[in-house]
């Protein structure tokens, strides 16, 4: 983080790195529109100069509610829902709550059942080690590609999980859990009395950045979180949790503890997209064929510049990032990245995503990385072709 921050200062780095979404022209006209009307209304300013409670505004926690019970038939209510600042916090919340060190001596972990996973969630714990994780099945496919899976023969779920965990789709590399796998993962959940936490950043029904079919999924032992970051939002901070009662209220509480009340104005501006019915709408008819289109174009530059029958991608099924996967390769992707770094790129090396491991020593852990395709059409191709020089020069 520190590196992308001295990056956005630097005039011509190339931000190939970091998780902020695309600046898509219709979504920025957009919320310039809404927020122009909201501000003569006199709704913008009474969001900035009032606290909501602590579960998170009112009547975007009502108004989500109905839409998910009325789209998906979940059955769910303002209960149900309660909001954070950004789902960055919500994981922290969480992973607190129920992991790390308990009141009669034991210790919880979260159980990842895929690796690479996020990589925001491995430094969220107050205690240390409260993450174990597993390897995937790799899945060789056509066209330089390959995908990963859970490798349900090897998940071990004892007393000491407290939770699972996984997102979908996943950053960093934009797998996507299928059906199967969700519907499998709660089995294990509900049978070891867990619950099952899906991280939805960048999933359906918004933003809705899955390239194939997801079958939204919630439940009473489902958490489900979500956030606005990926519609374009960001900078308004808002995560928004999905849960049983019990949980709403704990994460109600803690909101009251630590920050008073979550912030007004993403919900504000969400909630007139609600009552607009542009919220699906533009999830699924702008921001969803936008990145389609922006992570194909990238993954053509990247396989004609890269022509080594070594390096795969993996199968692009959603978020914002490409998995660049470099077998054989004779230096870490650590080392990569600090070549790149002095050369202006900025990329994020795979090390960093395989966290929780019991097998410490895996060379495919070094051979990864997280390369984002959500910049300019220029930066892409200067980008790539900097990659390309240095990890033609790195085999050779």
């Amino acid at each position: 983080m520190g590196d992308l921050n001295d990056g956005l200062r630097t005039p011509g780095a190339l931000m190939l790195g970091g998780g902020n979404p695309a600046a898509i022209p219709e979504m920025l006209d957009y919320f310039s529109e809404t927020t122009r009307k909201m501000l003569s209304s006199g709704e913008l300013v009474a969001a900035m100069a009032n606290y909501d409670g602590p579960q998170g505004k009112d009547t975007f926690v009502k108004g989500l509610a109905a839409l998910l019970k009325e789209t998906y038939g979940w059955d769910i209510s303002e209960k149900n829902i309660s909001l954070t600042n950004g789902s960055q916090s919500a994981f922290f919340y969480l992973f607190n709550l129920l992991a790390g060190k308990q009141p009669d001596g034991s210790h919880k972990k979260i159980l990842l059942p895929l690796a690479p996973e996020y990589i925001g969630y491995c430094d969220s714990g107050i205690q240390d080690d409260i993450f174990v994780s597993y390897k995937p099945e790799i899945e060789l496919l056509d066209n330089q590609q390959f995908k990963y899976h859970v490798d349900f023969s090897q998940i071990e779920i004892d007393d000491s999980v407290a939770a699972i965990c996984a997102s979908r789709p996943t950053n960093p590399t934009g797998n996507l859990l299928t059906d199967e796998e969700v519907y499998k993962l709660d089995k294990l959940a509900k049978k070891h009395n867990i619950p099952l936490i899906l991280d939805n950043a960048y999933g359906t029904p918004f933003p809705n950045i899955v390239f194939e079919h997801a079958t939204p999924f919630w439940n009473d032992n489902t958490i489900l979180c979500m956030s606005l970051s990926k519609l374009g939002l960001p900078g308004v901070r808002c995560g928004i949790v999905i849960a049983n009662e019990e949980i709403t209220q704990a994460l109600t509480n803690i909101n009251g503890i630590i920050g008073l009340a979550p912030g007004s104005i993403g919900p504000t501006i969400a909630q007139h997209m609600i009552e607009s019915n542009d919220l699906l709408r533009l999830s699924d008819d702008v921001i969803k064929p936008f990145y389609q289109q922006k992570s194909a174009q990238a993954i053509s530059l990247l396989q004609s510049a890269i022509p080594d029958p070594r390096f795969r991608i993996h199968k692009p099924e959603g978020a914002i990032f490409l998995w660049l996967w470099f077998d054989e390769l004779p230096i870490t992707t650590m080392e990569l990245y600090q070549r790149l770094k002095a050369r202006g790129v900025l990329i994020v090396p795979g090390e960093y995503f395989f966290f929780g491991q019991q097998e410490k020593e895996w060379q495919h852990s070094k051979q990864c990385l997280r390369m984002n395709y959500v910049q300019n059409d220029e930066d892409m191709q200067n980008g790539i072709k900097i990659i390309a020089e240095e990890v033609i020069k790195a085999y050779s």
